[in-house]
């Protein structure tokens, strides 16, 4: 298994408090595109990150030594839409309670 915590960094500082009426379709199709990776335990818990500068997502990933994280998260549908990017980060393991 391989472990990441992913951080989906958004087109801008202020982007939370400014979304289009299409950014909101898109981060609701962002939520259940996460959710379902939940549901395969492809992600242990994913949630917004509020922070005085704006904002961000994190992820935390446990996946099969033969996927690629970045081949994942660029399905995301606010990825595929341009609408923001990830940073991937390498853990060595992820402890978590079940």
């Amino acid at each position: 298994m391989k472990y990441y915590l992913c951080k989906f960094i958004p087109p801008r500082a202020d982007f939370l408090a400014t979304m289009s009426d299409e950014e909101k379709k898109l981060m609701r199709q962002h939520g259940d595109f996460l959710n379902d990776f939940l549901e395969k335990g492809l992600i242990v818990a994913h949630g917004p990150v509020i922070e005085a500068n704006g904002g961000y997502g994190v992820s935390l990933y446990q996946i099969a030594d033969d996927q690629d994280i970045s081949l994942l998260t660029s399905e995301d549908p606010i990825v595929k839409n341009g609408v923001g990017h990830y940073e991937h980060y390498i853990m060595l393991h992820l402890a978590y309670r079940h």
